[in-house]
């Protein structure tokens, strides 16, 4: 059983990861140049003399992973800390050892210090677009109604345009993830 260092080791550069993308790229770069990145000297500075490396489970095509490494890479660019990617459906093994509520929910970061240990984990979803994404889908008709299919794809086109280009959303991620690795490393 290969270790969460060896996956990061084989992982690809986040900035290699992007620019492959087929799916949501262009929604994932207008994140990426839109975001305003956050005055927060201590943070930068904590994970740029902790130097975490974080090893990235995702999928071009997941929305949440779509809005979350963007801003990921960001923080990593600005930190000038090491995030290698993974795909999910090619490490089901690693996947599985990081379930949410039981489901291969992506994207999931994981933490490592430079005893190659994880030190911690952060994702799918920050909890605000989590409260966000069930209040959405609370409006959805029952499973079995004939119309269900056409309104869960169209809610899920809404909640990706949505992390496409709403900022508050981004702020939350950020502050998320910057809490998650905060703890990380303390």
């Amino acid at each position: 059983m290969k270790t969460e260092q060896q996956y990061f080791s084989e992982g690809m550069p986040i900035e290699d990861y992007m620019e492959q993308m087929t799916v949501h790229k262009d929604d994932c770069f207008n994140v990426y140049n839109s975001f305003e990145f956050p005055q927060d000297e201590d943070f930068i500075s904590l994970l740029s003399e902790r130097n975490p490396h974080i090893l990235v489970v995702t999928e071009d095509w997941c929305g949440d992973a779509m809005m979350n490494n963007a801003i990921l890479r960001r923080i990593a660019e600005v930190a000038n800390i090491d995030v290698r990617v993974v795909f999910r459906d090619q490490n089901l093994e690693l996947m599985d050892r990081y379930l949410t509520n039981g489901g291969r929910s992506i994207p999931i970061y994981l933490f490592l210090n430079d005893q190659e240990k994880v030190i911690g984990k952060w994702g799918p979803r920050a909890p605000q677009l989590q409260e966000y994404v069930l209040k959405e889908k609370s409006k959805l008709p029952a499973q079995d109604d004939p119309t269900f299919a056409k309104k869960q794809k169209d809610l899920f086109s809404n909640i990706t345009k949505e992390y496409a280009t709403n900022d508050q959303f981004w702020g939350w991620v950020y502050e998320d993830i910057s809490r998650a690795l905060i703890l990380a490393l303390a």
